[in-house]
C-alpha cells in the first residue's frame, strides 16, 4: 500500500480481514467469526493473485520503494496459506466441522 502500484481494492481487502481477524481474536467462543476469516482468507489469496498479476509493473527501471511495495505483497501472499491453515486449525477447536 506504501506506493499505490496496487489499486485501493487490494488495501480494502486485506484491511477488511485484518479487521474480522481481531473480532475474531476477541470473540474467543464465536465460530462465525472464525469461519468469516477463513473465508476472507481465501478469497483475498486469490484476490491478491489476480492484483499482482494484473498491476505488477512492466518497466525495468523500479523504484525501490516500488519494489519493495511488490516484494512485501508477494511475501505476504506467500504467507496466506499457513494463516489459512492456522485459522483452520482455530476452526476446528471452536467445533467447526
Amino acid at each position: 500500500c506504501m506506493n499505490h502500484i496496487l489499486p485501493a481494492s487490494y488495501a480494502w481487502g486485506n484491511f477488511s480481514v485484518l479487521a474480522v481477524g481481531v473480532w475474531a481474536i476477541v470473540q474467543r467462543d464465536s465460530l462465525d467469526a472464525i469461519a468469516m476469516l477463513l473465508t476472507g482468507l481465501l478469497l483475498t489469496v486469490l484476490t491478491d493473485i489476480i492484483h499482482i498479476s494484473v498491476f505488477y509493473p512492466a518497466h525495468d527501471h523500479l523504484s525501490d520503494t516500488t519494489r519493495f511495495s511488490v516484494g512485501m505483497a508477494i511475501f505476504s501472499l506467500l504467507l496466506k496459506p499457513l494463516a489459512c491453515y492456522l485459522v483452520y486449525r482455530m476452526y476446528r477447536e471452536r467445533g467447526g466441522e
